[in-house]
């Protein structure tokens, strides 16, 4: 029996690292990036577990499901720390402090 690659097994793994590089881009990106991971490896897992010995690539399931979970995780941090900067200080403290940050480097 000829052994195939499991389907979306590469895109789960780039969407995986996706999920940690654009964590910081509010929390959305990485976070709807790092779900879509998660749950195509679910279904990966799935498949793989129906005929282990017919599909090649379950590493990439594997490795891409874990940054895919430290990139929720990532996200949701950043998003949580987002809404309570803007929760206490709003836009204009934010932007205050960026300028003063900005200040110093010049």
């Amino acid at each position: 029996m000829e052994q195939q690659k499991l389907p979306n097994s590469t895109l789960i793994l780039v969407f995986g690292i996706l999920s940690i590089v654009t964590c910081c881009c509010y929390g959305f990106i990485g976070l709807i990036l790092g779900i879509i991971a998660i749950v195509l490896a679910n279904k990966a897992t799935k498949l793989y577990a129906e005929n282990p010995e017919g599909y090649t690539g379950f590493q990439n399931v594997k490795t891409g499901k874990i940054l895919a979970i430290i990139g929720v995780v990532l996200s949701a941090i950043y998003l949580l720390y987002i809404v309570y900067m803007f929760s206490t200080v709003g836009y204009d403290g934010i932007m205050d402090r960026y300028n003063e940050a900005m200040e110093q480097f010049q």
